[in-house]
């Protein structure tokens, strides 16, 4: 029986352009600006360490995030930074997140059936929070129990991520089920017990790889019955 629902975002609840072309790009566009406020010290000292350029100025900063951003490369000064700019950007009503169809009728019944879900994205716990808060099916944030990403779980090819995600929810591995479009995050959470689906939809990057059982809706997940 399953007890807690985990759940990725990009390509799983959301079309991954919409994460890709919404978040990334407005990241981009206000980065070289938010970079010479006093919030982004923390951020500005991070990249430098990382990047082995001790004197970088916001300008040079502010390239090296971007190409980190463009490269997908998940280093945490820059999901912060993106965190910390997404955030006015949601709450300005220039960012919205947006779901597949079959995403909010789902995640609503689960919800209402006193399924626990939880979200574990490589985006910041802000971004998802502002996601779900900020729909555009309106305010979503009640459905969601908790938020995990790389900074409070760990990477997400890495089975470790998934017992630390299993203990601080309080519920046995076998009684977990992961939702994700990735073959390798899939595989991590069953290298740490957990039972997965996959979600392979049409225009998105990852496709199936057995032996995973792998379907194109949520409304084909059927929760309690087995998974």
């Amino acid at each position: 029986m399953i007890r807690a629902i985990v759940v990725d975002i990009e390509g799983t609840t959301s079309p991954t352009d919409s994460v890709r072309e919404d978040l990334y790009g407005y990241t981009e566009a206000h980065l070289p600006a938010w970079l010479r406020t006093d919030a982004a010290e923390t951020v500005r000292a991070q990249t430098r360490d990382l990047a082995g350029e001790p004197t970088a100025d916001p300008a040079r900063i502010a390239e090296i995030l971007t190409g980190w951003l463009r490269s997908d490369v998940k280093a945490e000064p820059l999901k912060a930074a993106q965190g910390a700019i997404c955030a006015d950007g949601f709450r300005a009503g220039a960012l919205h997140g947006r779901f597949f169809a079959d995403v909010v009728p789902a995640l609503t019944a689960w919800h209402a059936a006193g399924v626990p879900l939880y979200i574990y994205s490589s985006g910041s716990e802000r971004n998802q929070r502002d996601w779900f808060a900020f729909a555009e099916q309106g305010d979503l944030s009640g459905l969601i129990t908790d938020h995990f990403d790389l900074v409070t779980a760990g990477p997400k090819r890495e089975p470790a991520s998934y017992r630390t995600i299993a203990d601080r929810i309080g519920v046995d591995a076998a009684d977990i089920l992961f939702l994700s479009d990735h073959p390798d995050e899939l595989d991590a959470a069953v290298a740490a017990g957990w039972h997965v689906i996959g979600l392979h939809r049409a225009g998105e990057p990852h496709p199936p790889r057995p032996p995973h059982r792998w379907v194109g809706s949520f409304a084909d997940i059927e929760v309690g019955v087995g998974a």
